[in-house]
């Protein structure tokens, strides 16, 4: 009866120490209770340039290689190395006396048939010859007259002159020397407007518009910056590098052709942003979220970042202006927690160079 009285009074002490232990809380739940100590901040739209930095080649406004448009030898020579000519001028000429003989040989027949066909057209009004001879001597007459209009045309090609008005490069043959249409007899250069040829990557292709302003660092030793006004730019992408080319004219037509320049465009155009820091964005898996406060508990939301700069990211969509934006302590946040805002801080916003 002892030892039954004994056990009766174990289980009793059992039962109550059990029922005290669930009636007192855990260390866990305990910090569970307890608020994250966060600092946050307040959004708002700011200011956000995003500035590409291309590579571009300074190109003249018109640009030719003087070459023969036949084989021959070069009989005169004028080349004013460096100097300025005018559209037309006489820059070298090339043997001619071959066609010029053929050419008056041709004339000579011309005038021959020319007689031969008055005669037979006046015996065919009398039918004194049949319609085929006249046929015939009218035939040699308009041959003899495309002889000649293609001696002339080669006559012509044996001179070269200049085809703008423009600087005139460096000499690269001497007179007398036997050249064919392979050989550059000297450069012709218009500099009185100087064109930026670059490049921008596909994505840009909306960005770049005819009229668009874009600043050129032609002297990298003074890092000085111009401006220049988006002429034209190709419709196609090119397959191999997926860019697009464009075309710009520099306000001030001062450079060297085929000068190497860095473009800068900016993107987004003076645009109005979301801008939170790059700490305060949780990656996982399938999307990026922030945390914000809402009754003083953590709710986490998901985003959809933009424009990336030295510290804070755009925020295109999944916060609005005037959410509280939770900035450290993001690590210690959980779902439906309590916060508790230490701070509030400010984005600084910056620019955004690709």
């Amino acid at each position: 009866m002892a030892k039954l009285i004994t056990g009766i009074l174990g289980i009793t002490v059992l039962i109550a120490g059990c029922k005290g232990k669930a009636a007192t809380p855990s260390a866990r739940e305990k910090g569970n209770n307890q608020a994250t100590i966060v600092d946050v901040m307040i959004a708002g739209t700011s200011t956000i340039n995003n500035t590409i930095e291309a590579n571009g080649t300074v190109v003249a406004n018109e640009y030719a290689e003087l070459h023969p448009e036949i084989s021959g030898r070069i009989t005169y020579l004028d080349v004013p190395e460096g100097a300025m000519v005018q559209q037309g001028t006489l820059i070298a000429r090339i043997n001619d006396a071959d066609l010029q003989a053929q050419l008056q040989k041709s004339k000579v027949l011309l005038d021959l048939y020319q007689k031969t066909e008055e005669r037979d057209l006046k015996l065919l009004d009398i039918n004194g010859i049949n319609q085929a001879d006249y046929d015939l001597a009218l035939n040699n007459v308009n041959s003899t007259k495309a002889d000649i209009a293609y001696t002339q045309a080669l006559i012509d090609k044996t001179v070269i002159r200049a085809p703008f008005t423009g600087i005139v490069g460096l000499r690269q043959v001497s007179i007398g020397a036997y050249v064919a249409p392979t050989n550059v007899i000297a450069t012709i250069q218009q500099l009185d407007k100087i064109k930026v040829d670059f490049t921008l990557p596909e994505q840009y292709g909306a960005v770049i518009k005819k009229g668009a302003v874009v600043d050129v660092t032609v002297d990298a030793s003074t890092n000085a910056q111009r401006k220049a006004v988006v002429i034209a730019y190709e419709p196609q992408i090119t397959p191999t590098s997926r860019n697009i080319r464009v075309r710009a004219v520099l306000e001030e037509g001062k450079g060297h052709p085929g000068a190497f320049v860095k473009v800068y465009l900016n993107a987004a155009a003076d645009k109005k942003a979301i801008l939170v820091p790059t700490n305060a964005i949780i990656p996982n898996d399938k999307n990026n979220q922030v945390i914000l406060v809402k009754n003083g508990k953590a709710s986490f939301a998901d985003v959809v970042t933009g424009l990336r700069e030295a510290s804070n990211i755009e925020i295109t969509s999944g916060i609005n202006p005037g959410d509280t934006v939770v900035v450290t302590g993001v690590l210690f946040a959980r779902p439906d927690a309590p916060l508790k805002v230490r701070g509030v801080k400010t984005t600084a916003p910056a620019v955004a160079q690709q």
